[in-house]
């Protein structure tokens, strides 16, 4: 009898373990390790399909944010590019989003975002080109996200802006995972392989 009282108890050891501390470690490690930088603040623009876009069409997504120009001669086709790899990988999930934002408005219409998403293979419906007006998305920039945009009529373009890419979560908050010293890296590298790689990562982590 003892030994039956011994091997029920074990058991009922087993199923208490199984069903309650396994799925607690197991949710404290597939948390992501990402940082919390502060809310995306409400937009409202107008995109390449010349349909008004919020944030509230991103609620539940992860979604990764640029701010770019059509005519930019410089780094906005690298930035571009390696968006569209962003795409590719996550094209079939409608839970990842994109955004990219105009800061040269007067020219980026949304007629020229259309035919500029259609050149460059931009076919991801969550994929939004955003215009509107020009001192409202200078504002998001430079505030919002704290991503360096302005006018600079001496630079090739017109325009200064920042190359790198902010990562959403599905609150609306800007995430970031940590460098080697534990300190938040803030933003993607959207120039580089190995920012982009990371940034891949840590939508997949997000999700």
């Amino acid at each position: 009898m003892k030994k039956n009282y011994s091997y029920i108890g074990i058991s009922f050891i087993i199923l208490v373990f199984g069903i309650w501390v396994v799925p607690k470690i197991v949710a404290t490690l597939s948390k992501p390790n990402l940082e919390t930088m502060g809310a995306v603040p409400a937009f409202s623009f107008t995109d390449q399909n010349g349909k008004t876009i919020t944030n509230n069409d991103y609620k539940d997504k992860v979604y990764v944010v640029e701010f770019f120009f059509t005519t930019c001669p410089s780094i906005c086709p690298i930035m571009t590019e390696n968006m569209l790899k962003i795409q590719d990988e996550f094209m079939g999930n409608p839970k990842v989003g994109m955004v990219s934002f105009s800061i040269d408005p007067g020219h980026d219409t949304s007629e020229v975002l259309k035919e500029y998403a259609k050149t460059k293979g931009i076919t991801k419906p969550q994929w939004h080109l955003l215009t509107g007006p020009k001192e409202e998305i200078f504002k998001l920039a430079n505030e919002g996200f704290n991503l360096y945009v302005g006018d600079a009529a001496e630079v090739e373009g017109g325009f200064e802006h920042s190359g790198f890419f902010a990562l959403i979560d599905q609150n609306g908050n800007i995430r970031s995972r940590k460098d080697e010293n534990g300190n938040p890296i803030i933003y993607y590298d959207g120039l580089d392989d190995k920012g982009i790689q990371m940034l891949k990562e840590d939508i997949k982590k997000l999700l």
